[in-house]
């Protein structure tokens, strides 16, 4: 009896490995991590300087714009007896009323050469995204030096 012995070619001696089940698994995480994440818009780039560490005495003929926002975002122009509610709606992302009193702002230094200054005052407890808010309108007002600043008091 004789026997038959099998040859074995290079192609079916070395052992294969199946990836196709790795790609299903890796496109599923992509379309999940695409669904599950938050798309939300671009802030836009705020160009703003800050002041110098020993600021030079400024001998300008208007005052600095001193806004505050309370924790419950509402935002305040001015300071202690002058302070006026400009906007009251935490809701609401754009600020009219503060763009308004801004472009006032600037038309008044128009005349002087002097550039604008804006002090703001944040309470602790208001959110990040309000901040950025007045800072956006700041930056489409064309005021670029912001001082985050103590509040004041005057009375």
């Amino acid at each position: 009896m004789a026997r038959h012995k099998t040859i074995l070619t290079g192609s079916e001696s070395e052992p294969q490995l199946d990836i196709s089940s790795l790609i299903d698994v890796c496109f599923l995480l992509l379309i999940y991590f695409l669904v599950t994440s938050t798309i939300i818009p671009r802030e836009s780039d705020l160009a703003l300087s800050l002041p110098p560490v020993d600021p030079a005495p400024q001998t300008s003929p208007i005052a600095p714009l001193f806004i505050r926002v309370n924790e419950q975002g509402a935002v305040f122009t001015g300071t202690g007896v002058g302070e006026r509610p400009v906007d009251n709606d935490p809701g609401s992302r754009d600020l009219p009323l503060l763009a308004s009193h801004l472009e006032l702002y600037m038309g008044a230094l128009r005349g002087t050469r002097e550039k604008p200054l804006v002090q703001v005052w944040v309470d602790p407890g208001a959110t990040q995204q309000r901040v950025i808010d007045v800072l956006n309108a700041l930056a489409a007002a064309g005021i670029a030096d912001v001082t985050f600043t103590d509040l004041i008091e005057n009375t």
